[in-house]
């Protein structure tokens, strides 16, 4: 118990002088972060972190394909990680640089703006030492109001599985569900803060650099793994501009270990230029808008064999893809 509460301690997303602190339950941002930091910590304290709820969804998962096969439904539920994306062969890698020089020429005009709230399909992956992952695919818009109240709407949805039932947890317990199932809808009262990732991008580099340092609650420049964690939050938050995105672009032509494998089609069906940046055990794959540089996709996939939770080198992790 000691372990687990100094790493807890550790992990903690939302530090009491933090810009974002508050009464209540963590929010979505820093559940992200909170994940983040345990997946990144040694193996033992991850697999005491995400054993309980592997367990019990790899449980539910089997009770749920015994009834299929009991009830003659031949419709499988989404048990397992999408395929990872592949890079074309032929297809020629295209520096950051140049992804930089597109996303500056156009946002000439300034269009599209600058959006609050975002339009985001994602997966992430549960596992436990002994049952096959799962993948729990969704789909959430958040979309704001002049009064700065918002709402959120999250959609069962899988496009590896269009119109089929998909897996969705549920009150701790993952379930099928019909794809376009809401999971749920939800009116918040206006709200309004002055602290990133709430308050408006900037939409210069340097401006944008200290914005993604802030989310992080660095105090010094961000490295790659931290400036993209930076760039999850801020696209889980706000549609880009085309001057917001040709600042990222920017920012991401400096990033040290982030290198163009080549062009990618995404789970929507878009064409993008990736790249790839190589952790100890996962490597992060970016996917940009090949005219425009705008951020359309992150994947995480593992880099090393995991046999204690049924996962291989090459498996996917986590995947997002935003639209507009």
């Amino acid at each position: 118990m000691a372990d687990e509460l100094e790493l807890l301690r550790r992990a903690n997303p939302v530090p009491a002088d933090g810009p974002h602190f508050g009464d209540g339950p963590l929010d979505h941002t820093a559940e992200r972060h909170l994940d983040r930091l345990l997946h990144d910590r040694p193996r033992a304290p991850r697999r005491r972190a995400r054993l309980t709820w592997g367990l019990a969804a790899a449980a539910v998962v089997t009770a749920l394909v015994s009834a299929l096969l009991l009830t003659g439904q031949t419709t499988a539920p989404a048990v397992a990680a999408p395929r990872p994306l592949v890079v074309r062969a032929d297809a020629s890698p295209v520096s950051l640089k140049t992804m930089a020089e597109r996303a500056r020429a156009a946002a000439a005009d300034g269009s599209p703006a600058l959006r609050k709230g975002t339009h985001v399909q994602s997966w992430s992956l549960g596992m436990s030492e002994d049952k096959p992952p799962i993948t729990l695919p969704e789909e959430r818009i958040v979309r704001w109001n002049a009064d700065d109240s918002h709402t959120e709407l999250v959609v069962a949805t899988d496009p590896r599985h269009p119109g089929k039932p998909v897996l969705r947890e549920t009150d701790g317990e993952p379930r099928l569900v019909e794809d376009g199932h809401v999971i749920s809808r939800q009116t918040y009262p206006p709200s309004w803060s002055d602290a990133p990732p709430q308050s408006v991008p900037p939409h210069d580099a340097a401006g944008l650099r200290a914005y993604l340092e802030e989310v992080q609650y660095s105090d010094s420049p961000l490295h790659t793994a931290g400036l993209l964690d930076a760039v999850t939050v801020l696209l889980d938050h706000w549609t880009l501009g085309a001057r917001e995105s040709a600042a990222l672009a920017r920012l991401l032509a400096d990033a040290e270990g982030l290198r163009p494998v080549g062009q990618v089609t995404d789970r929507l069906g878009r064409r993008g230029q990736a790249y790839v940046y190589d952790g100890s055990v996962t490597r992060r794959m970016l996917v940009l808008d090949p005219a425009t540089g705008t951020v359309l996709g992150m994947e995480t996939t593992f880099t090393k064999d995991e046999p204690e939770y049924g996962v291989k080198a090459g498996d996917v992790m986590e995947y997002s893809a935003w639209m507009r």
